[in-house]
């Protein structure tokens, strides 16, 4: 049967990636919740479980041709560095407050540039390098290393933004030669392999409720990632990209309502900084595979 592209809507495209955020963002509370009993090894390898066979009916759909690929090392490097950007935001989510945790997965765009311009060789220009240099300092602003305590989680997340850029920028080379559908099964087969291997030491049984929320943060990573996909199929990514920050503000209201957080003035200015940074990335002309970017990449998620 001849592939049809879905009818255009922005509107429609804002719904479910406002949707998405939202489901993102509760993926988080339920992360955080699960912290406080159940190690981070454990966490996210009910989140790539739950993705895989969540996904796996796709190769019912589309048969075993789905699974071949002449680029095996290619999707091996990009579940690697994304497996690892998933560990240091997970970790960042257990440790500071919530919207400032979300901040690390959504600030990772602002440094996709920079590391295209070092692994593919791709053209920089110089407002490119100035969003890289503002959304750095953002999340700067959102961790604060000065305080005591959080200069070791400062490291983790800005390591983990610059691995999903790293992710984000290898999927931009699979999607070349590669469809989503693949991109995003190996993704997940390949995580949930590599994750299961730290359960050989950090396996302990979970009981009902811990095992509720690890298995619903899966589901809820997934929903949230396949209603990203389907809002980027809808609209242009430069017309409704921003709305996923969205995220942030969700986060920051379920962290408000649930535990009391209120983000400080630094945190609220660092999240206004990236936001800007990342609007600067989004004023550039995007090419169409560019355009898929965000429904191949969608947060950690």
């Amino acid at each position: 049967m001849h592939y049809q592209a879905p009818r255009q809507s922005v509107l429609r495209g804002l719904a479910l990636l406002t949707l998405s955020a939202l489901l993102f963002s509760a993926m988080g509370v339920l992360i955080r919740m699960a912290s406080h009993t159940v190690n981070n090894e454990t966490i996210v390898f009910f989140r790539n479980l739950t993705g895989s066979l969540m996904l796996l009916p796709l190769v019912a759909v589309h048969g075993r041709g789905l699974l071949r690929t002449t680029v095996p090392l290619k999707h091996l490097w990009r579940g690697v560095v994304g497996l690892a950007a998933m560990y240091g935001f997970f970790y960042a989510i257990a440790h500071i407050p919530l919207s400032n945790a979300m901040v690390f997965t959504y600030s990772s765009p602002v440094f996709i540039p920079l590391v295209a311009w070092l692994i593919l060789k791709e053209h920089l220009t110089l407002r490119m390098g100035m969003a890289a240099a503002l959304g750095f300092v953002g999340v700067l602003m959102v961790c604060r290393p000065d305080i005591e305590g959080m200069g070791w989680i400062a490291i983790i997340g800005v390591s983990s933004s610059l691995l999903a850029s790293l992710a984000f920028v290898t999927v931009r080379s699979l999607a070349a030669s590669e469809p989503t559908t693949r991109i995003v099964l190996y993704f997940s087969l390949i995580s949930a392999t590599i994750s299961a291997i730290p359960m050989f030491w950090a396996w302990r049984p979970l009981n009902q409720h811990e095992l509720a929320l690890v298995v619903g943060a899966g589901v809820l990573a997934t929903l949230s990632q396949l209603a990203m996909s389907r809002a980027y199929s809808l609209a242009p990514a430069g017309k409704i990209g921003p709305a996923a920050y969205l995220a942030i503000v969700f986060a920051g209201f379920w962290a408000w309502l649930l535990w009391g957080e209120v983000p400080d003035h630094w945190a609220l200015t660092g999240i206004a900084v990236i936001f800007m940074a990342t609007l600067l990335c989004l004023e550039r002309p995007r090419k169409k595979v560019e355009a898929q970017d965000p429904v191949l990449e969608a947060p950690g998620v």
